[in-house]
């Protein structure tokens, strides 16, 4: 997994070089249209939007689709702190010497690699406005501080994601930026669909797998009594692993899938109830 992705929240710790395409297939299970809408996507020099969940399948997707389209891709992890600087590149004092560094998302657009900029509302807003250039019949990236204007490399391709019920009204996408993607919907699969991801993921027997799904399904449900989060396939996908290497189901339960979610005493025990009533030691 290394040599597939970067993630970068601090631009001096980053690897310079590009990573190769994945040899190894990544798993990933389709509920839809969306690997082949992608497809034409990239053949069409179309940017994308993944909209959805947290830990419903989005980045697994974007590993899939570059493995598909043999293309190397470079991920960023956007924070509050991330700016146009980060992701274009800045100027460095190496040995004495003031040295240009590419940011990831100049080096996709110079090597023909796939972009995908992970919850991109968190970054700052000089840090969205800097991708306008790439997601129009233009396909350049101004690099104002060395003069430059690079035009994408066949092959480039920028995908962004991000969770539209978590982000507060300030941090939502401006309709200036909104309309230069193509939007792919996505939300956790069908019931059968997501225990098969579950047993593929964790190894777990399909009767466990089936309950955690069913399980989740349950505590989703309390989502309009305050759950800011609803159990997500990773966190199933946790539990199950702990559960098939020997941890017992409630505690596994407590620790992976019902902790995380949240600290409300009242929420935990509602949760906790529903895993007593779902799974048995």
């Amino acid at each position: 997994m290394e040599d597939l992705l970067i993630k970068l929240p601090a631009l001096e710790n980053t690897r310079q070089d590009v990573p190769h395409p994945q040899a190894e297939e990544p798993y990933y299970l389709p509920f839809g249209d969306e690997v082949s809408i992608f497809m034409q996507c990239h053949r069409r020099h179309l940017a994308v939007m993944l909209k959805g969940p947290t830990g419903c399948g989005k980045t697994r997707f974007v590993e899939h689709m570059a493995w598909r389209l043999k293309r190397p891709l470079i991920i960023v992890s956007c924070h509050d702190d991330l700016t146009a600087a980060d992701l274009v590149g800045r100027f460095l004092i190496r040995d004495n010497a003031t040295v240009w560094q590419d940011g990831p998302l100049t080096r996709a657009v110079r090597t023909g690699a796939i972009c995908y900029l992970d919850e991109v509302v968190e970054a700052r807003q000089d840090a969205v406005v800097v991708i306008h250039p790439l997601t129009d019949y233009r396909r350049v990236l101004p690099v104002d501080k060395t003069g430059e204007l690079i035009e994408a490399t066949p092959g480039f391709q920028l995908v962004i994601s991000y969770n539209p019920g978590y982000q507060h009204v300030t941090k939502d996408l401006k309709p200036s930026t909104r309309q230069r993607f193509v939007a792919l919907d996505f939300d956790f699969p069908p019931p059968e669909r997501e225990a098969e991801i579950v047993i593929h993921e964790s190894g777990a027997e399909p009767v466990l797998a089936h309950d955690l799904v069913a399980l989740a399904g349950r505590i989703r449900g309390l989502a309009d009594r305050g759950l800011a989060e609803v159990p997500s396939t990773r966190l199933l996908v946790a539990t199950a692993r702990l559960i098939a290497n020997g941890i017992a189901p409630r505690l596994a339960c407590h620790v992976a899938l019902v902790s995380p979610l949240s600290d409300d005493p009242v929420l935990v025990a509602a949760m906790l109830d529903l895993v007593d009533a779902t799974l048995v030691d």
